[in-house]
């Protein structure tokens, strides 16, 4: 990754991604600070509003695994978050998926499309404020999501993920509060369509001269040098 040698500096001063640099998408495992997800993206936009970046299709990822092979959604529920873990690679499937984040809200916006880019739904992923470092940003998951669709309406996700996580102390009760809130928060914006919804971000395309970005060997480095902002 070559991110630290592609920035400019914004009207806040910040130092921000100049598009097409290769970043690092990451987030801690719940209940212990080492990464358990990594995704090599492309940035799209960085300002001192918005982190826009590109998972591109085919893109190879670090996810998380049940210890004897399994797949974490295939395992039962009553037992998923209890479990030993590993982590593998896997190349992301699809057509790509692309991220929006503000600085300092407890979520981002992802856009999907099915085939021949027929737009499909946005997907609010409620999760910390992300931190920035040099290689990328890092974040941790909440469980529970907003699933946005093109006429507007909307439906909760993985309700029952977040309650198991409750359940196997993953997210004690004042935790689960403030992320029942930002995810009222998140439809309070859905329902006024404010940014990034009505932006047009379902009509942006990806610069078709943009390469796959690889996955490092380090992908799981420690934060050196962590940024004192939020993306």
């Amino acid at each position: 990754m070559t991110a630290d040698m592609v920035e400019t500096r914004g009207a806040t001063g910040a130092a921000h991604w100049v598009p097409g640099a290769q970043i690092l998408w990451r987030y801690r495992a719940n209940g212990h600070d080492g990464i358990h997800i990594c995704r090599p993206v492309t940035v799209v936009q960085d300002t001192d509003d918005l982190l826009a970046v590109w998972l591109a299709a085919d893109t190879l990822c670090v996810k998380p695994r049940m210890a004897d092979g399994t797949e974490v959604h295939l395992e039962p529920l009553t037992t998923r978050y209890t479990k030993p873990r590993t982590i593998a690679r896997c190349r992301w499937l699809g057509t790509g998926v692309l991220k929006l984040a503000s600085p300092g809200e407890p979520w981002s916006v992802w856009l999907f499309w099915d085939d021949g880019w027929r737009f499909r739904n946005w997907y609010v992923n409620l999760e910390e404020p992300r931190v920035r470092w040099g290689g990328g940003i890092d974040s941790q998951d909440h469980f529970l999501d907003i699933a946005v669709y093109p006429d507007r309406s909307w439906d909760w996700k993985d309700e029952d993920e977040f309650a198991q996580a409750q359940r196997a102390g993953l997210m004690p009760p004042h935790q689960a509060g403030r992320v029942r809130a930002a995810g009222r928060a998140a439809i309070d914006l859905i329902t006024s369509w404010g940014a990034p919804f009505r932006e047009g971000w379902e009509n942006w395309r990806p610069n078709p001269t943009w390469p796959v970005p690889a996955l490092p060997a380090d992908w799981h480095r420690t934060l050196a040098h962590p940024r004192s902002q939020a993306s």
